[in-house]
């Protein structure tokens, strides 16, 4: 099975093009399965900053020309943007990933969370089970073994630098929390360590409002309600999972006009976006989205870069691991032909041999049971290692295509 990447993200994409092919969980959980039809796997890895195919196919081609396929029915405009990657590359790339060393804001601490969400959504089988585990693995490690996970670890912690920089003094500042999920707290905490003030908490279920609003002291409100509550604000923070805009430069402009000239700034963290870019040309308004907040990250980085060394080398060492065992996956139908022949001719001498061996008692007969298994184990023992030697250094199949001619196992495959 060869595993393939098809995907995009900010490395490659705008936010207005990576916007176009975000995908929600269901939506992300019915493409894999999509995509896994035909004895595939499939998992599909959709944030703010990226989605990404992951597939595990026989047929690589097939399986990356409908990956390719899939993307580009949702905007036909996202082909040049695609990266596409195999194998080892592959692994790479996910493990570099989930280690959060290929995220804006390196380290940032929610990626891990969304690959293991992808992984449970995903159809998985040996491979790709295999490899988000590991990948997994490698970002819990990277974390622990370096200190890449240290202040600002995610796009919040970013948006709150922002408003500070925009400021100059976050005291006192009244913040309208547009989204009540895990992002808009995140963005909520990091705002009131800044002595920020979250003065209010809107969302499209106002339960989830009034639930965050309650543990952050602020007042809740429902959707309809933010343009009324506009003029009070000094920072707006979106980022909800509306599939449109939910403020646009219409509301703003009217709310404008009870501001008597205060500035506002808005921050839109959402992927689709929340509000309407053209709000950034209005007179006294202040807006930027996730890719925007890059400038403000890369003042951050200098302490991270050295520390995303260490991490890459973790990657890198776990990935080699993946490698040697997605290699030898393809001499083990070989090796286990080969034991199955050996064990099938050991069983048959043995039978062959009944009229003597019916001479001796249950302990004799166990020990020659036990001498002719070590002795088919020991033949066996050096040529399946080097088989898998071999797998991990490209020339597994050539080995096993050796064997299975030699031990004459081709009509077993």
């Amino acid at each position: 099975m060869r595993l393939v990447l098809v995907g995009t993200s900010h490395h490659h994409a705008p936010v207005e093009l990576r916007e176009r092919v975000a995908l929600d969980r269901e939506q992300a959980r019915a493409l894999a399965a999509r995509l896994a039809a035909g004895g595939r796997e499939a998992v599909c890895l959709s944030t703010c900053n990226r989605t990404e195919l992951y597939l595990a196919a026989a047929d690589a081609e097939a399986a990356e020309r409908d990956a390719v396929a899939a993307l580009a029915e949702l905007e036909p405009e996202v082909e040049p943007a695609l990266y596409r990657l195999r194998d080892h590359a592959a692994a790479l790339h996910l493990f570099r990933v989930a280690a959060g060393l290929d995220s804006l804001v390196p380290g940032e601490g929610e990626i891990l969370g969304q690959v293991r969400a992808a992984h449970q959504l995903g159809t998985t089988g040996i491979v790709l089970d295999r490899a988000f585990r590991q990948a997994l693995h490698t970002g819990r490690k990277a974390r622990a073994q370096t200190a890449i996970g240290e202040s600002p670890a995610s796009v919040s912690a970013a948006a709150a630098a922002l408003a500070e920089q925009v400021f100059g003094d976050l005291e006192g500042r009244s913040i309208l929390l547009v989204g009540a999920g895990k992002i808009g707290e995140q963005a909520a905490r990091n705002l009131l360590s800044r002595r920020a003030r979250i003065a209010f908490v809107a969302n499209r279920t106002l339960d989830r409002a009034e639930e965050l609003a309650r543990r952050l002291r602020a007042e809740a409100l429902p959707l309809e309600r933010i343009e009324e509550e506009l003029p009070r604000a000094d920072v707006v923070v979106a980022s909800t999972s509306a599939p449109g805009y939910v403020l646009d430069a219409a509301a703003v402009e009217r709310a404008l006009r009870k501001r008597r000239c205060r500035q506002l700034l808005l921050i839109d963290l959402a992927v689709p976006r929340d509000l309407d870019p053209a709000i950034h040309d209005l007179d006294g308004c202040y807006l930027y989205d996730v890719d925007d907040l890059e400038a403000i990250v890369a003042e951050t980085l200098s302490g991270r870069r050295r520390e995303a060394e260490r991490a890459e080398a973790i990657v890198a060492a776990e990935a080699e691991k993946f490698r040697q065992w997605h290699a030898a996956l393809d001499v083990v139908p070989a090796i286990a032909s080969l034991r199955a022949r050996a064990e099938e001719i050991r069983e048959a001498e043995l039978r062959k041999a009944e009229a003597l061996l019916g001479r001796l008692d249950d302990g004799e007969r166990r020990a020659v049971e036990s001498i002719t298994a070590q002795i088919v184990n020991k033949l066996l023992h050096l040529p399946t290692v080097r088989m898998k030697q071999a797998a991990a250094a490209a020339d597994g199949v050539l080995y096993a295509e050796a064997v299975r001619h030699l031990f004459g196992l081709e009509d077993e495959r």
